[in-house]
């Protein structure tokens, strides 16, 4: 009986050492440099309807690790060719032609431009490459955005749009790309 109670206590006693070097870990941040994130990832999706008698369909998913978002945009049922797609100022897509959702989101008052090149709108994500098949997808990673904060960063509440045209990256203040074919709210998962 007393070996068995020994062998318990070393037992308890190595459990709680390793539960103790697990808290010491995680609190000098080791385990974060490993790559495993200490909180849990934030999400914001948009469903991307179609506009201006389009027949567009397509999502935007947003994942934030760390300091970092990624973007995926996918779209479906357009026409083949570069696609402007762009973050606007409100999550609005009431209007059959998208204008609900504003203009450019632009919280910096900066030059509308080419994504990661002098000046650019936050919501400058550039152009979309679409198959023959009329589908396309366009991923971004930038830690210049928010979700779910409620700051002037935050894309949540935005809108994303796809455009009949390509964006030229130059003309004021949107970078001529036509028509506003796609719109979906971009809302929070959380």
């Amino acid at each position: 009986m007393k070996k068995s109670l020994v062998c318990f206590g070393i037992k308890t006693l190595a459990l709680l050492m390793l539960i103790g070097v697990s808290i010491a870990l995680v609190s000098c941040g080791l385990i974060q440099k490993a790559g495993i994130p200490l909180t849990p990832s934030k999400q914001a999706t948009a469903v991307i309807g179609s506009a201006s008698g389009s027949d567009l369909s397509g999502t935007a998913i947003f994942t934030q690790n760390g300091d970092t978002i990624a973007l995926t945009v996918e779209i479906q049922n357009a026409s083949p060719g570069l696609h402007a797609v762009h973050i606007h100022a409100t999550g609005d897509c009431s209007a059959p032609d998208g204008t609900s959702a504003g203009g450019h989101w632009n919280p910096t008052n900066v030059a509308h431009g080419k994504w990661g090149e002098g000046e650019f709108h936050l919501g400058d994500i550039g152009n979309i490459t679409v198959s023959e098949e009329g589908t396309g997808r366009i991923e971004l990673t930038t830690n210049l955005w928010e979700i779910g904060t409620g700051s002037d960063i935050d894309v949540v509440g935005r809108g994303i749009i796809v455009h009949a045209g390509a964006d030229d990256f130059t003309s004021q203040p949107s970078g001529a790309a036509g028509a506003r074919i796609g719109c979906g709210a971009i809302e929070s998962d959380h």
